[in-house]
């Protein structure tokens, strides 16, 4: 079974006119799961997590000081590309809510996967630093958290965001008990994600690809460079930042990927996780700017799952 985290949270978060990280990717991903063919899906709304479950991946002032800074009304630029609105704290800690629900869920046996259909995105959030349309790192948190909560002894991310984690890569640079692995254009925002960028303990794994990779090219880097570290992990959960913006429809970047290219790379995530850990994945949604390729990225990716 597959559970579905979403919450009409996700629209309140406001962005500037013509800004790509916008509401409307969220009812395109509502759209694309509401067919009848995601009728299985086991829907949650998510519970906002709190100040403590942030501050698994980022300092507690930090997270305190980017709560307070949210406006009452109108917009605050905390940089060119990331904004705070009135909405935007109880999305994004619904977003986190989500991350770790899902990862309760699959670490107590509910479900084998899930997958959290919120945003903003998150894996460009460093330790205090927000960047990048991202506040807080989901995947961090939710990895902080099958750690702490549930006594995971190794846990691997895996992000095809077409931009490279550098948030995610930030948080467990010195961390041996988490594996990162990316595959992202580079060069490409936000300028990190070198093959020669290993961490302290070997735990960050890059597989950068060069403007206009098509699927081949991806599916090569991902099974030479991502998959043979992620089997001998073996870690006691996945989680996948699912980024759609390496499809070729995408605005923000010049990969060629097609939707079926995310469902091959879920089905390759969810064999190391049969192997590994019962099967055990959480996909949390990060990047995808253009709605068409975002939607059918998204079904491609949650059909795979749904195969479990």
């Amino acid at each position: 079974m597959t559970i579905l985290f979403s919450h009409e949270a996700a629209l309140g978060h406001k962005t500037p006119h013509g800004h790509p990280e916008r509401s409307e990717r969220m009812q395109a991903v509502k759209d694309a799961l509401g067919t009848e063919a995601f009728a299985g899906l086991d829907r949650r709304a998510p519970e906002p997590a709190s100040l403590a479950t942030v501050s698994l991946a980022h300092p507690e002032e930090w997270v305190r000081a980017m709560i307070e800074a949210a406006p009452a009304e109108g917009l605050v630029h905390v940089d060119s590309d990331t904004v705070l609105s009135p909405g935007t704290i109880d999305c994004v800690l619904r977003g986190v809510g989500a991350a770790v629900e899902g990862v309760d869920a699959v670490m107590r046996g509910e479900a084998r996967n899930a997958f959290s259909a919120m945003r903003p995105p998150g894996h460009h959030a460093e330790r205090t630093r927000a960047m990048g349309f991202c506040l807080f790192n989901n995947a961090a948190i939710a990895a902080r958290h099958a750690r702490t909560v549930h006594g995971a002894e190794r846990v691997a991310i895996v992000d095809w965001d077409v931009h490279h984690g550098n948030g995610s890569q930030d948080i467990f640079w010195a961390d041996p008990s988490v594996l990162f692995c990316s595959t992202h254009q580079m060069p490409l925002y936000p300028g990190t994600g070198a093959v020669s960028e290993s961490g302290d303990h070997d735990t960050i794994v890059n597989a950068p690809l060069k403007p206009g990779a098509d699927g081949e090219r991806f599916r090569e880097a991902f099974t030479s460079r991502i998959l043979p570290r992620l089997k001998d992990f073996r870690p006691d959960l996945i989680i996948i930042s699912a980024g759609f913006d390496a499809h070729w429809r995408d605005p923000l970047a010049n990969l060629m990927l097609e939707a079926e290219d995310f469902g091959w790379a879920t089905r390759q995530v969810m064999e190391a996780a049969e192997q590994s850990c019962g099967g055990r994945i959480v996909s949390v949604l990060e990047g995808g700017y253009d709605l068409r390729g975002l939607a059918e990225s998204t079904a491609a990716h949650v059909s795979a799952l749904m195969e479990a």
